[in-house]
């Protein structure tokens, strides 16, 4: 690899994990918002989401830049088109940060509302598998990438429970309606979250094995 093709390149990882760690942080900070009925700290995450915005637009004009350049082959090529499709995903984490900053900026103005539901649980399972499949693009760990795409199903599982539980709840309190809907809406999010997490691990495989694995069902066997 040319030397200023090298330094580009390991400037573009350096960006893109910064951009991960600040989708990470915000995922946790707007989680916590919700789950405290912390208002102040929802607004902090809704502030702070150009941030987020702005390192997308200059690392997809980076990767641009090195296309036109430098015409990267192989495993270079196959990076750079992971970066973008990474990117991407990292900035919709970001407006699902939001959007659950918002929705417990709602809530925390409402009695809190007892439903039978971990939300918290399901927040940490959604960010232990954000910050696995950044480690597994850090590390070039397929293995590890294999194991987010494994773990998608269970995300999705909790947020249909997260359905019937509102459907059995809804008659019964009808006046608890709103704060349940944004209840609900919150775990959409996390569930979405989840299945960006799981774009970043199956393109982890798609720049280590050069296989796209995305639409097959994961056999990752612990």
């Amino acid at each position: 690899m040319p030397r200023h093709l090298q330094r580009e390149i390991q400037n573009l990882k350096n960006k893109l994990l910064t951009m991960s760690a600040l989708a990470e942080d915000r995922v946790a900070q707007a989680a916590r918002a919700l789950v405290e009925r912390d208002p102040e700290l929802a607004q902090a995450v809704m502030r702070g989401d150009y941030e987020i915005d702005e390192m997308e637009v200059e690392i997809e004009e980076d990767c641009l830049k090195i296309l036109a350049l430098h015409q990267p082959v192989a495993i270079d090529l196959r990076f750079i088109i992971a970066v973008l499709k990474i990117n991407s995903d990292l900035e919709r984490v970001g407006d699902l940060a939001v959007n659950i900053a918002e929705r417990a900026a709602f809530l925390a103005t409402q009695q809190r509302v007892c439903m039978a539901f971990d939300f918290a649980g399901m927040a940490a399972k959604v960010q232990t598998m954000l910050s696995n499949s950044i480690d597994a693009l850090v590390n070039l760990d397929t293995r590890l990438a294999h194991r987010v795409r494994a773990k998608d199903d269970e995300i999705d599982a909790m947020n249909r429970e997260m359905y019937e539980i509102m459907k059995n709840e809804l008659p019964r309190t009808p006046e608890e309606a709103n704060c349940m809907l944004h209840s609900l809406s919150a775990g959409r999010h996390l569930e979405r979250i989840a299945d960006h997490a799981t774009n970043i691990a199956e393109d982890v495989v798609y720049l280590v094995d050069a296989q796209i694995v995305r639409h097959t069902p994961e056999t990752f066997d612990e």
